[in-house]
């Protein structure tokens, strides 16, 4: 989609009429991103129609299932380019977003997105998530916690759900194969303190698309995250 397909596609969705200043916020960030992924790899998608289909569109896909004016704080893990995040701030800008990445490189660009952008409130965190979910600073503390395309469900539950506050949720996107992976995962949400509570499927443009819902339905055991590298070479089963 174009940006003006864009732009009246999220009014449609969300009742938000973006201003002229969240307008050149997205463009600034399309040709930011752009700009950095000839220096790291950042996106394989540079063409600008998809960029704001399968980046922006379907990072703010989020806010059409749930009100974000009312959440105050969310944390993305692994979230690479700021996907689906940072988006998500431009459309909410009173949201509190805090970023776990383990490269050093992401979260330089990071920095300068929000500089460039003119963003507040935001927390982005050079480490891996495992070590991000034993800080006291940081654990149980989110009422949103999203991954997009980081890993396996299995591997990314015990990676976000240490994050997420009681009553509080992880939110999942994924593409295709997500029944799959929330039947192979479905113990490891209960022993972390998760309840799956809806698998939310839509259409991106003749693309399947899945929002997975889990919500913190207890705290997670304090051995939980284990180590860095353990959840994805050993998953819990």
């Amino acid at each position: 989609m174009n940006k003006e397909q864009f732009y009246k596609k999220v009014e449609e969705k969300t009742n938000i009429v973006l201003s002229d200043i969240q307008k050149k916020q997205y463009e600034k960030y399309f040709e930011l991103v752009v700009e950095w992924n000839q220096k790291i790899n950042l996106t394989a998608i540079t063409e600008e129609e998809e960029f704001y289909t399968k980046h922006f569109y379907d990072s703010i896909s989020l806010s059409f299932y749930r009100d974000y004016s009312k959440v105050s704080n969310i944390c993305d893990v692994g979230s690479g380019a700021g996907f689906p995040s940072i988006p998500l701030k431009i459309l909410y800008p009173h949201l509190e977003v805090t970023i776990v990445d383990s490269l050093n490189k992401r979260i330089k660009f990071l920095n300068l997105l929000q500089e460039e952008l003119g963003l507040t409130n935001c927390n982005f965190i050079h480490a891996r998530a495992e070590e991000v979910g034993q800080d006291k600073n940081f654990r149980e503390s989110f009422e949103i916690v999203t991954a997009r395309a980081v890993a396996r469900l299995n591997v990314l539950v015990e990676l976000c759900l240490p994050l997420v506050k009681k009553g509080g949720y992880f939110l999942s996107l994924k593409a295709q194969k997500a029944e799959e992976e929330t039947n192979e995962a479905i113990n490891a949400i209960k022993l972390l303190g998760g309840k799956l509570e809806q698998d939310i499927e839509f259409d991106l443009e003749g693309e399947e698309r899945h929002i997975l819902e889990i919500r913190k339905t207890k705290e997670t055991p304090n051995k939980y995250p284990r180590k860095a590298g353990l959840p994805n070479k050993k998953p819990l089963l």
